[in-house]
């Protein structure tokens, strides 16, 4: 898959992020989506984090705004 901003290939982390509302893949690469991601509730994936994300567990608190499906 490929961001849908810049072209870019997704990592499995980028490529399973979805929205929290809709359920849709958001399909952007990291850099693309920290542009919106105070905009945009999502559901991560943190398991499939890698080196290759250059985030943390710990970065993606602040990145983005984490929602468990369980709290929807």
């Amino acid at each position: 898959m490929r961001c849908l901003s810049c072209n870019a290939a997704l990592t499995d982390y980028e490529a399973t992020r979805k929205s929290a509302v809709t359920e849709e893949y958001t399909d952007l690469c990291n850099h693309c989506f920290a542009t919106v991601s105070d905009d945009l509730l999502t559901i991560d994936r943190e398991d499939l984090l890698t080196d290759e994300d250059d985030l943390t567990p710990e970065d993606v608190g602040e990145f983005s705004m984490y929602v468990d499906r369980d709290e929807l």
